[in-house]
Parts: structure tokens; sequence; C-alpha cells
């Protein structure tokens, strides 16, 4: 089901490496002074970091490794590590909208790269807590968008830029590793 294919990622056997499908409201850090539900609610694995982020409002795939050079090459852009994102946004965007996406979006920090960009039916997928707040005059359509950068809060931003702001986001993919068979606020240790 889940394999180390990638041929730039070379972990030694010492390596762990955890995929995690990270709820909504749950920090991507091991500590919160606030009180926040943080990894440590959910992972009791001691010595790793996520390798990257996933803002506290997105859910889904999260890995976590003891190995800096894989977090390095997990995260880094220049390695551009790609990432699948599954984007339930407000309206339903035409294809000349999409079209931007496939071409980059000029953002306040600059051009995004092109990203892949497809309508998708409505994933089945767990039950947010709370629930998405809809407005019952808009319809919502379901996006998968694929990138291989990660600007803050990236596709959210992109979304909105091409008038279509992100309702609900989870990050189904990163490289060759996906969300499939990992319920939410679960783990495996690969």
């Amino acid at each position: 089901m889940i394999k180390f294919s990638d041929k730039h990622l070379n972990p030694s056997p010492s390596t762990k490496i955890v995929l995690f499908n990270k709820p909504f409201n749950v920090l991507t850090q091991f500590t919160d002074v606030t009180g926040r539900q943080t990894l440590k609610d959910y992972i009791p694995i001691p010595g790793i970091y996520a390798a990257g982020r996933l803002d506290r409002d997105s859910e889904g795939l999260l890995i976590l490794t003891n190995d800096g050079k894989l977090q390095s090459k997990l995260t880094d852009p220049k390695h551009k590590t790609s990432k699948t994102y599954w984007v339930q946004v407000e309206g339903i965007p035409d294809e000349s909208k999409l079209e931007q996406l496939r071409h980059g979006v000029e953002l306040k920090d600059g051009m995004t790269r092109p990203g892949k960009v497809t309508l998708i039916p409505e994933p089945t997928i767990w039950a947010r807590t709370p629930p998405v707040r809809f407005r019952q005059s808009i319809p919502t359509r379901w996006l998968s968008i694929t990138i291989s950068e990660g600007k803050n809060r990236q596709v959210r931003r992109m979304t909105a830029h091409i008038g279509y702001p992100t309702l609900r986001l989870i990050r189904y993919r990163i490289g060759n590793w996906t969300l499939d068979g990992i319920d939410n606020g679960h783990y495996i240790e690969l």
C-alpha cells in the first residue's frame, strides 16, 4: 500500500517516518503554552518532527521524521516535492479561472509556480468538527490542486485570488505518500 519509491529519498535503517492524518484545529507542533491541541495529543513517538507545516485550520497528511535530510528533501522548494490538496471552494469556478491557477497567479509574495488543477467529485471523507459553515444560496465545488512549493497559506490565497474562497482544505498527498488507509486523527509508522 505505502512504499518508499522516490529515488531521491534514501532513508537510513534508523530513520523513523510517520504519516499522520491531522484533524482540523490541531497545531503542527508538539507544545502550545495556551493549551490548544498539538501533535502530542495524537502521536506518542519521541524524537520526530513535522516535515513542513499544515495550518491549524487545514486537515490531512503530515509527515513526521527524525531524519533532518529527509525533512529538507520534503520541504525545501529546490527539491520541488509535489503535494496534492483536496479543496472545497465557495462557488463553482469556470475553466478560465482554473486556467489561471494552472499557469500560476501573482500573490503579494510573488508569482506561484503553475499548478495541476482539476474539478473532482466530493471525496468520501470524514466529517469535520466543527462542520464547515455554508451559505445556502451559494453552491460549493471540490478541486484537486497539486503544487510543488509551499508559500504560507498558498492554496487558500490562490483560490481567493480567483474569487473562490476555500471552505475546507485537506492535504491528500506529499510525494508518493497519501492519506489512503489512515483515519483522521490516526497515524501509521513506516
